[in-house]
Formats: C-alpha cells, sequence, structure tokens
C-alpha cells in the first residue's frame, strides 16, 4: 500500500513530535508516525508505547499501534505511565524502540510523541528524516502482533534499590495531576516520615495548576505546606514525570543545577573519577565545585536529547539540566525524576544537615532566572550566529557548544536560540551584584548591535 502524508510545518522539534491536538496534531499523524517508525524499526521488531493521562492520549495511542502493527512491528504496550518507566521498559524486555505519546509540561490540548531507537534518542535530523519520508512511502499486509506488560512493580524496585533511611523525612508531593501520580504514591508510602501528597489523580484536565515545576508559580502549592506544616522537602514532577522540581525546608525553590551539585557532591563521596555533565545554562559554581572535590564536568549543549547522547559519548556518571531532568549512568543514562527523587530523599535521611543546610554551603553567586526574548525562528539563529562571529574577535573566552556563553573575570552572560519556541534564551551570573548589573548592561549592548529592538525587551530586575 502507497501513503503520502504531510505533517503540519510546526510539530517536528528538535527532541520530540508536538502540537495541538485536532489542530495541528491529529489521529492520522500518528498512525503515519507508527507506520514509519514501524518500518524503521524493522519487521517483526518490538516497539514499547507507553501515554500519559492527557485527554488526547488514548486516541492518539491507539492510531500509533495501528500504524505500528501495520508495518508488520510488534507492539508492546505498557499503559499509562511516566515517560521514565517507557524508558526504563525499553532496557528491560530489550526492545529495539519506544514511543511515549506524551505532551509532556505543554497546555492541555497539547500532545505529542518522544521516541527512544536502541535505548539512545530518536530526534533531531532523525524526525526530520521521519517527516520527508511521510510524504511517499509503502507498506506490506504483514500485520505484526500486540502484547501488554506491566513495569510498574519493576519499575519502583528499581527505585529503591540501595536505598537506605537513619531518620525520618516529612515531604511534600506534587504530580500535578501528570502522569506519574501513581507511582508517586506508590514512593512515598515507602518512605519512613509525614508524606503529603497534592493532585496525584492522574487527570488531563489539569485542575490545580500546569505540570511544570520549572515555573515558580506552579510550586507554590509546596511551599505553602512547607512553611505552615514544617516538613523537611518538597518534590513537584511536570506532566510525564521526566522533570524535578525541588522546594527545600525554608520553603525556597531549589534551581536544576544547584539540585544537581548536591547529587553530585554524594556521588563524588562514594566513588573515584566522577564525571558530571551540565547543561550550558548551569551555573559556574556547578563546574568549579564538581572539579573542586577531584572529579570532572563537561558542559553540554541544552535539551534531554543531546544530554542523553553526551552520557553515553563521555560516559558520564551524573548529568542534568537547569529544567530540571536529572541523568544517572546506574539508571541506564536516561531522565528520570522520581529515580532523582529518591536519590536526594536517601542523601538527606542519612545526614546531620537539613536540604537548607545543603544549600547554603554552596559558594554564592548573583544570576538571573532563563530569560526568554521573543524573537522569529526565521531570524534567531541568525542573529545567535552574527553575535558569535563578532564576540569571537574580541579575544573573550567563549564557550559555543550551544549559542555563546561570554566568560569574564566576574562572570558570564549566555545567549542562545531556544529549540522549542520562536524566542532566544539569555542568562547572566556574576560574583557580585554590582557584577551582575554589568554583564546585563554588557550583553545588552552586544544585542543592541544588531538589533535594537530585542535588546529593549530585556527587562531584568537586579
Amino acid at each position: 500500500m502507497n501513503i503520502k502524508h504531510q505533517f503540519h510545518k510546526s510539530i517536528i522539534r528538535s527532541y520530540d513530535i508536538r502540537g495541538i491536538y485536532d489542530k495541528t496534531l491529529f489521529k492520522v499523524d500518528a498512525k503515519v508516525i507508527g507506520q514509519l517508525f514501524g518500518l524503521k524499526v524493522g519487521r517483526g521488531k518490538n516497539i514499547n508505547i507507553g501515554y500519559d493521562g492527557r485527554n488526547s492520549s488514548i486516541e492518539l495511542k491507539d492510531s500509533l499501534i495501528e500504524g505500528i502493527l501495520e508495518a508488520g512491528a510488534n507492539v508492546c504496550e505498557i499503559g499509562l505511565v511516566p515517560t521514565p518507566l517507557l524508558y526504563f521498559s525499553c532496557v528491560k524486555n530489550n526492545s529495539k524502540g519506544g514511543i511515549m505519546v506524551t505532551g509532556s509540561h505543554n497546555p492541555k490540548d497539547y500532545n505529542g510523541f518522544k521516541f527512544v531507537l536502541d535505548n539512545l534518542p530518536f530526534y533531531g535530523e532523525d524526525l526530520k528524516e521521519l517527516a520527508k519520508e511521510a510524504r511517499s512511502f509503502s507498506i506490506s499486509n504483514i500485520i505484526g502482533k500486540k502484547f501488554k506488560f506491566n513495569f510498574q512493580t519493576e519499575y519502583i524496585t528499581n527505585l529503591f534499590k540501595n536505598f537506605s533511611q537513619k531518620k525520618k523525612i516529612n515531604i511534600v508531593w506534587d504530580s500535578g495531576n501528570g502522569s506519574s501520580g501513581n507511582i508517586m504514591k506508590e514512593v512515598a508510602s515507602k518512605i519512613n516520615g509525614e508524606q503529603k501528597l497534592l493532585y496525584c489523580d492522574i487527570d488531563g484536565n489539569f485542575p490545580n495548576h500546569h505540570p511544570d515545576p520549572s515555573e515558580p508559580e506552579n510550586l507554590i502549592f509546596c511551599k505553602k505546606e512547607i512553611i505552615n506544616n514544617d516538613l523537611d522537602l518538597g518534590i513537584a514532577f511536570d506532566g510525564d514525570g521526566d522533570r524535578i522540581g525541588v522546594v527545600d525546608d525554608k520553603g525556597r525553590i531549589i534551581p536544576g543545577d544547584m539540585l544537581l551539585l548536591i547529587l553530585a557532591k554524594d556521588l563524588i563521596k562514594k566513588q573515584n573519577e566522577v564525571l558530571v555533565i551540565g547543561d550550558v545554562k548551569c551555573s559556574q559554581v556547578l563546574f568549579d565545585e564538581v572539579e573542586a572535590l577531584g572529579a570532572k564536568s563537561l558542559i553540554s549543549k541544552t535539551g534531554h536529547s543531546h544530554v542523553k547522547i553526551n552520557m553515553k559519548k563521555y560516559n558520564a556518571d551524573l548529568a542534568g539540566e537547569m529544567s530540571g531532568h536529572i541523568f544517572y549512568s546506574e539508571n541506564y543514562g536516561f531522565d528520570d525524576a522520581l529515580f532523582a527523587a529518591v536519590k536526594l530523599i536517601k542523601i538527606i535521611a542519612n545526614s546531620s544537615l537539613k536540604l537548607s543546610e545543603m544549600v547554603d554551603e554552596i559558594p554564592k553567586v548573583f544570576n538571573t532566572p532563563e530569560i526568554r526574548i521573543d524573537c522569529d525562528d526565521e531570524k534567531k539563529f541568525e542573529l545567535i550566529e552574527n553575535i558569535s562571529i563578532r564576540q569571537k574577535k574580541t579575544g573573550k573566552k567563549i564557550i559555543d557548544v550551544d549559542g555563546l556563553r561570554v566568560i569574564s573575570k566576574d562572570g558570564w552572560w549566555l545567549l542562545r536560540a531556544s529549540n522549542t519556541q520562536p524566542s532566544i534564551v539569555l542568562r547572566c551570573e556574576s560574583k557580585s551584584s554590582s557584577g551582575l548589573k554589568e554583564q546585563i548592561r554588557d550583553v545588552k549592548n552586544v544585542i543592541k548591535e544588531f538589533d535594537s529592538q530585542i535588546s529593549e525587551k530585556i527587562l531584568v530586575e537586579n
């Protein structure tokens, strides 16, 4: 059977396929994706399929499976699960491929697909090629087989391997009605101490708050519980459970890079020759502290797929991003917020220090949050490239693995084009408050040379 299909141009993204259901992403897209990925994996090979709790996920999952079977590949359906469980299942049953139907942390009307091939990310140019192949391809009339498996018990056992707890830990948990809710309840039940569960019922309408712990307003529920009930820790997950948000016992949000540093310190104590990867947005404190402890560090391009590839390439032990993706090599190198949560709990439960005291041990610097500035997709990469060419002529120390990180004696600033939105991303850091103001002024002036309108959009309280 010959098939011709064209996807909406907006849904093929750098790390996954994602769009608005019944507006830019349709059931027929899911079927074609299944057919194409089934052909890619091969006749008779297994593809694991999981899905999140969004209202459109079952329809998309069913169409996806139909397409895979029509391509002659086999389907191992693992049910409604967080994305890390899909990754875990592919390792455990040695599946050739895996697809997670998820809109991640996007608004409720979005949905999409995350891919695994040979236990590595299938992304970027792979997805662009898939979109090209959709324009004209053919499938035979050989139908694959479908199986159902439940990996939940095995997954939770893996989370708690080598777990120990010397003191009680009182925790507030918030899954934001996302797909990690059921697993979160089971995990919490195994922790000694008071466990307060928020919004653990899986609900694709997300009635309580948006499931994105990287946004401070989505962590106010954890903060209130901690302050009102004198709890030790707050843990929140995004819509598909691969990103974590953490609040300490003082009600302070712990940035992703500082969480990574706390996890890294614990790992460095236990083993030799540790390599830690942080994405290009991470504080210099992370890299300096890791190396001061005798370990090695590496700066990676932002994006969970890029970090996973670098984990394998450099044989790294631990990695993380500002956004809350945390990766352990002992957990097969994929991003798993639940695994990171259990690791953090173990660290606190076996330490004489509170989480806030661990945070306060970290050298203080002054930095901006991640700032997104609207910039047309057609323009953003050209702007960053022009600024990069100019800055490289200045003799300044520059890291260009992802955009442009310009380093000076007192700090650094970063400019990069977003891979997921029509925007450029800015972050600045300095050892002093006055130095931070200088970094911000510097980057604004640099941008102004090429686009004064974008420069004027940079409004930072400092």
